[in-house]
């Protein structure tokens, strides 16, 4: 007891908890436009009327995309959390990479769509799924531990899959499709890269911290918190649009 009640006055543990929670209310404020893979207005009205071969701004809007998809950041921050060895990260992040690109370039070349609110709902319990992961709970709970390069890569199918049905709500021009989609997705992955290399950084400097696996524990409480909002708050959205 006297452990845990230490780990929750930590100073460092209650940061932890004040800006989680700044984090959730904004989610919760920006309720209305929830939709983890939403793309601004204006950028729908560009790819609406573009024709031809774009790589450079569809590289940009990629990026554009994974840098400010929140979905995306825990999913991998839940991903690097325990990896110490950048071999180990270059395997996870390539799979979930394998899994987005594949359902989002086939989605959009296909016309493969669902229902957006229910692909994002499962994309919330993503983050879930990773952070009870990180606590072990599935080997308390079950007693075994689910394969985890096998979970990445299912749920990077996923997130793709979430970004194509959104990309075919704008109905992009079929002229120069396949090079447009194709730097889309190279910025997608420019931006994980970006991406990552911030939360490794931080990472970094966090883990040589003494505090740090009793904070980790609070910080993948919080990230499940947040897997929970997205969830509630697409299954919401799914309800009052039907």
């Amino acid at each position: 007891m006297n452990t845990v009640h230490q780990g929750w006055t930590d100073p460092g543990i209650r940061r932890i908890v004040i800006l989680s929670f700044i984090a959730l209310s904004a989610l919760v404020l920006g309720a209305e436009n929830a939709l983890a893979h939403a793309v601004t207005e204006g950028d729908a009205g560009y790819i609406q009327e573009i024709w031809g071969v774009n790589i450079i701004p569809f590289m940009y809007l990629g990026a554009k995309h994974m840098v400010t998809g929140y979905d995306h950041i825990l999913f991998l921050l839940g991903v690097v959390f325990f990896l110490y060895k950048m071999k180990d990260v270059g395997i996870y992040v390539s799979l979930f990479a394998l899994g987005h690109s594949t359902t989002m370039l086939a989605g959009v070349w296909f016309g493969w769509g669902i229902n957006a609110y229910i692909i994002d709902a499962i994309i919330g319990l993503s983050v879930v799924y990773k952070a009870l992961d990180n606590l072990g709970a599935y080997q308390r709970w079950f007693g075994f531990q689910p394969n985890t390069k096998a979970a990445t890569l299912i749920f990077g199918f996923f997130h793709g899959t979430g970004l194509a049905t959104k990309i075919l709500d704008y109905e992009i021009a079929s002229e120069g499709l396949l090079a447009n989609l194709l730097a889309f997705n190279v910025g997608v992955e420019l931006g994980q890269i970006m991406a990552l290399a911030v939360i490794l950084i931080v990472m970094g400097f966090w883990r040589k911290s003494p505090s740090f696996f009793r904070q980790a524990y609070t910080a993948n409480v919080v990230m499940m918190s947040m897997g929970f909002i997205l969830m509630g708050l697409q299954i919401t959205g799914y309800f009052v649009a039907t």
